[in-house]
């Protein structure tokens, strides 16, 4: 497990915001010396809590404007075969294990509510799919994120060895 403190917090939501930010604005908009933010950045990089630096895309812009989440209660045994069958189907964007009745909670973007059928039957035709309950997402008033619980976890570490902006 990585240990972050509220310098690593600054940089990941000036990267949150611009994740095209180069060292020096870093820098600058933290009040720390270039070098501090590339070896943070560094440390988070090889410690695994920065995974990539990506576009966020809005599909609804791109045409996909249904979203929703499937649940699926799978056969035992059968958890991996699905997970293989879903991974290979382009309008599914994420797959989660989850606890409950359902094993799996999918989430996919569909272009219309026809082409949004059509992914769920194929869905539910795979063996092992036992039952499934979908959910239309109507808004995201949160999308996802990860500094907010990150900046919670660090509130009480300082800025390590570095100075803020002040």
């Amino acid at each position: 497990m990585l240990s972050i403190d509220q310098l690593d917090v600054a940089l990941l939501r000036l990267l949150e915001a611009d994740a095209r930010s180069g060292v020096v604005e870093l820098a600058a908009k933290t009040g720390v010396s270039r070098n501090t933010v590339q070896s943070r950045l560094r440390r988070m990089e090889d410690g695994g809590l920065i995974t990539g630096y990506r576009p966020e895309i809005d599909l609804t812009c791109a045409g996909l404007v249904v979203h929703a989440f499937v649940a699926l209660e799978t056969h035992q045994g059968s958890l991996t075969a699905i997970i293989d069958e879903l991974t290979r189907m382009p309008h599914v964007i994420e797959v989660h294990t989850v606890t409950g009745r359902e094993d799996l909670l999918v989430r996919v973007a569909a272009a219309t509510q026809p082409a949004l059928l059509d992914i769920v039957s194929s869905i539910v035709a795979f063996p092992g799919v036992v039952h499934s309950s979908t959910w239309l997402t109507l808004t995201t008033p949160l999308p996802h994120r990860s500094v907010a619980p990150l900046a919670e976890l660090a509130k009480d570490s300082g800025w390590g060895r570095s100075t803020p902006a002040g």
